[in-house]
């Protein structure tokens, strides 16, 4: 059985994007769109992936630098079939060619898996869809017995042809041998003037090379991105189909149509996610996981029975089991927070260790701290971790009382049981059991006169 080479063709400007950034670049789902075509020809085992890029070519290859990939410069764009040709000199000439498109992000693996099957080891196959409205797909064109015949570009056709509704989506695989002879006998003699590797087609049909059609369920899986309206309905078409993978794993969803993953998502079992919620980079959720609405939750692991509350923020954090955030909070990268932890209202923290059950419910910043077991810090307290150079440390031991309004001046340490009165700026060590007052001397003043607004004239 011959070698799987794919050839993604990313060589196009996309004016009608109206960006500097190169239109394959532009994202669905948190990551650029030729990205979700590379992860779809790697999931086929392909032998070897080959990427025309031409517009934007070194911005493209910086941005998917990681990429196992064989970059390949068109250029001059010159039609679709000028961009495969660019890349066949490093195909094996015993291979056999997968086409996709950098800028058709929600092509489905199964799709391509069926296409290359229908394909076997002689047919040149294509990939066809059913649109409701195929203006400005080219029409397959088959005879009586219903074989595929040729393709005709929308620009090209008659008004019959116009009426047909299966559509090219551009997705087609053939053998190299045969590409290798029928790209260099491509004309442009159409109204783009372009060499259209549809026309490749009608080259096989004339060989008696047989042509076979896979016709896709789902139009939008095999739709093309030329502009952001197009960008906006496969980012929502992406999102339902997130959505729907979460619920078939058991995940509730109060509204399937107002989620947005830009990652990876993954939920043990009786998960409920409320409204408007984003996930970005790698998140993790236990069971019983609840999360409000409004919340963006990135690069996280939520253990079993975590409560996020609305409108609240988590990067780069880890919330063990039975931990309640929020509403309105916002836990920085670094932030640890064990078993039982309650993090409220109006509360940030960042490189923040938090041992079980200890709490700081309200108006709060903890920022390079380690905060032990059962310790309660109050509103309005602030570890005072940066003197503009360098950043320093606060240590809170277990059990500890933290009273509201209080300045905590790194390097400092609390030990356990101690307690902190409220509205004091600690800048010394406080033993275990303390208690430990830092206020300025309060004076109460008789016959104070407020100062007066003068009179206007």
């Amino acid at each position: 059985m011959s070698s799987l080479e794919v050839i993604i063709l990313a060589a196009g400007q996309g004016s009608r994007m109206k960006s500097a950034l190169p239109k394959v670049l532009h994202p669905i789902g948190g990551k650029p769109m030729l990205a979700h075509v590379l992860s779809a020809a790697r999931a086929l085992a392909a032998k070897r992936i080959h990427v025309v890029v031409g517009h934007g070519a070194e911005q493209v290859k910086q941005a998917l630098a990681d990429e196992p990939v064989q970059w390949v410069l068109q250029a001059q764009q010159l039609g679709t079939g000028h961009a495969v040709a660019q890349a066949m000199p490093g195909v094996a000439t015993d291979a056999r060619v997968l086409v996709l498109y950098g800028d058709v992000p929600l092509v489905p693996v199964a799709a391509l898996e069926a296409l290359l099957a229908k394909a076997g080891q002689q047919a040149l196959a294509l990939l066809t869809a059913m649109p409701e409205n195929p203006t400005g797909y080219g029409r397959i064109v088959r005879n009586h017995d219903g074989q595929v015949m040729a393709i005709v570009e929308h620009k090209d056709a008659d008004e019959q042809q116009r009426q047909i509704r299966e559509v090219n989506t551009g997705i087609l695989t053939a053998r190299a041998s045969d590409l290798a002879r029928w790209l260099p006998a491509l004309k442009n003699h159409n109204q783009q003037q372009e060499y259209y590797l549809t026309d490749t087609i009608a080259m096989a049909v004339r060989e008696h090379i047989p042509v076979v059609a896979a016709i896709t369920e789902r139009a939008m899986e095999v739709q093309g991105v030329n502009d952001r309206k197009q960008q906006a309905e496969q980012e929502r078409a992406y999102q339902r189909q997130q959505a729907e993978r979460l619920m078939q794993a058991g995940v509730t969803l109060m509204d399937p149509d107002r989620i947005d993953i830009r990652g990876t998502v993954t939920a043990g079992k009786d998960v409920i996610i409320d409204a408007n919620v984003i996930f970005e980079g790698t998140v993790e959720l236990g069971d019983s996981v609840h999360i409000g609405a409004n919340c963006i939750i990135k690069d996280a692991r939520l253990a079993n029975g975590v409560t996020v509350h609305p409108n609240s923020m988590i990067e780069e954090s880890e919330l063990g089991e039975a931990v309640n955030v929020g509403p309105f909070a916002r836990l920085r990268p670094g932030t640890r927070l064990a078993k039982g932890v309650r993090i409220g209202n109006f509360v940030e923290t960042k490189n923040a260790v938090f041992a079980e059950n200890s709490k700081a419910n309200h108006l709060s910043y903890i920022g390079d701290a380690s905060v032990g077991a059962d310790s309660n810090i109050g509103a309005g307290t602030i570890t005072c971790n940066y003197d503009g150079a360098r950043k320093s440390k606060t240590v809170i031991g277990d059990g500890a009382f933290i009273g509201s309004n209080t300045a905590l001046v790194a390097p400092v340490t609390v030990g356990n049981q101690a307690t902190i009165g409220a509205g004091s700026t600690i800048t010394k060590n406080v033993e275990d059991g303390q208690l430990a007052i830092g206020r300025g001397k309060q004076r109460n003043i008789d016959g104070w006169q407020r100062p007066q607004k003068p009179e206007q004239e």
